[in-house]
């Protein structure tokens, strides 16, 4: 089920002044078969279409045959092709590119604790790779996916996490794996810039809502919304206290897009709302909108919420540099989110 028209126009209404530097232009993306990377796939045929821009995109999948058969409109984009490999050992396809998206690596939680190496080694070599790339085809824009898990633990006196808190997740801890990667990451970012000017920019990502994201992983909102949509009861396995924020897939792909063409290079910001909700009146919010017989059980009762987990990010860097903002309100993200669920076939629904 293709993205709406009504959330497209919006990406393109906010982005479209700076499409006129891509005409004629290549993009190669990693990663572009995700949930990120859907988003960004179909805004970009929807502007290279409505603005006559004549781009190509190329996009590394391990899977692309298996994408394509499961999201049949994505076969009617001939502007955007597929290669078939892995990030972290690719052949370099021929030609100039332009422009470079490295958004490969799920956020999985299963291969963090399972399987850190495999988790490190895909993040980091996956980036190194992807940069050597981009040196040898000429791109000079490049955005990297990273995410707010470079901060480590958010500090209980600081509601909003800015780009230059110098916290770090523990090396000593293997759940850490996903955090150190994407830290090490970041830094081949800032070297590829000063040694062969590569303008790298970073994108830290919070947490995000919005059509195509996947509802049987790790992302509470997402689990919420598949147990609402069974019919209930939504379930919050902790004590529903801790404070996350949600930015909107559609607003997420108008932040993606101003980076990459417009960013100051080797430079981070935050992507992501800061508007916090905690996990319980989140479920309460997604039961009151699918059904007001959709019940919410809590696992444990909630002590004195003197220290609160929270993952929160300070947004004003983007704001101010960029002119960006979170347009969609939560409840609104939930909506749409729903109703593009609820439009799917039942044998995607859970994929």
């Amino acid at each position: 089920m293709p993205l709406t028209q009504t959330d497209l126009n919006h990406i393109l209404k906010n982005t479209e002044p700076l499409w006129q530097r891509a005409a004629n232009k290549r993009f190669f993306i990693t990663g572009g078969t995700g949930f990120i990377g859907k988003w960004l796939l179909e805004s970009f045929a929807y502007a290279n279409r409505r603005l006559n821009l004549n781009c190509q995109m190329l996009v590394l999948s391990r899977w692309p045959e298996k994408f394509v058969r499961q999201y049949h409109h994505f076969a009617n984009f001939d502007e955007i092709k597929f290669l078939k490999a892995e990030v972290e050992n690719f052949e370099f396809p021929d030609g100039k590119f332009d422009y470079i998206i490295h958004a490969a690596t799920e956020a999985s939680a299963t291969l963090n604790t399972e399987k850190p190496l495999e988790m490190t080694d895909t993040i980091i070599e996956g980036t190194k790779r992807t940069l050597n790339f981009a040196r040898q085809c000429g791109a000079k824009r490049f955005l990297f996916l990273s995410s707010g898990a470079v901060y480590g633990k958010q500090p209980d006196n600081l509601p909003l996490m800015p780009e230059n808190h110098n916290g770090a997740p523990d090396p000593l801890d293997i759940l850490s794996a996903y955090g150190q990667a994407k830290r090490t990451a970041e830094l081949f970012c800032g070297i590829y810039y000063k040694n062969y000017g590569i303008e790298t920019t970073i994108a830290r990502c919070f947490a995000l809502v919005g059509p195509y994201l996947n509802l049987n992983i790790h992302y509470a909102i997402g689990n919420f919304i598949r147990d609402a949509l069974k019919g209930g009861p939504i379930i919050v396995n902790g004590d529903g206290t801790p404070l996350r924020s949600y930015l909107y897939a559609a607003d997420l792909a108008i932040w993606l897009w101003t980076m990459l063409f417009k960013a100051e290079p080797s430079t981070a910001y935050n992507v992501g709302s800061d508007i916090p909700i905690s996990i319980a009146d989140l479920a309460h919010k997604i039961a009151a909108i699918v059904s007001d017989k959709c019940k919410v059980q809590i696992a444990k009762k909630p002590g004195l919420i003197t220290e609160r987990q929270r993952y929160v990010p300070c947004i004003d860097k983007a704001r101010t540099e960029l002119g960006l903002d979170c347009w969609t309100i939560l409840e609104d993200s939930i909506k749409r989110t729903i109703q593009f669920y609820r439009g799917k076939k039942q044998d995607n629904f859970y994929e």
